[in-house]
């Protein structure tokens, strides 16, 4: 059995979603040693997000946006927690409704995404800071 860890932090991105497949992958260079395997990838944060998505359209990236503003807005006036901005709550939310983690397998040193699929940071924030992922790889 092989199993390593490592943390990583990935630059700030503006509020939305991104793919940052890519960027996971250049941190992992050990990936190719695994035959079969899973990695799990962790976000350290409450007001950011991970999931699995279309890689190839940047629309879909446009239309999540919209449609998660719109499902949980900033401008909900019920909201009590608001010390860090009125986009704070809502984060949290968002970054519940969505995941702080997502796991992914591993087939001859790759990760076995589909086609068009890739890793997104669902940054809730309107200045979120870089943020911190616990990449974890257990495998053979």
């Amino acid at each position: 059995m092989k199993s390593f860890q490592k943390s990583i932090l990935l630059k700030s991105y503006p509020r939305g979603f991104h793919l940052i497949t890519e960027s996971i992958l250049r941190e992992l260079p050990e990936l190719k040693e695994i035959e079969i395997g899973t990695l799990h990838i962790f976000i350290q944060h409450t007001s950011a997000a991970l999931t699995i998505n279309e890689n190839a359209d940047p629309t879909v990236r446009k239309d999540f946006e919209t449609f998660i503003n719109d499902l949980i807005p900033d401008a909900y006036s019920k909201f009590i927690h608001n010390y860090e901005g009125p986009d704070d709550m809502p984060a949290h939310i968002k970054s519940s409704f969505f995941g702080s983690s997502v796991q992914l397998p591993i087939s001859r040193g790759k990760l076995m995404l589909g086609t068009w699929q890739g890793v997104y940071l669902c940054e809730f924030r309107n200045y979120g800071g870089p943020r911190n992922l616990v990449l974890t790889v257990l495998g053979v």
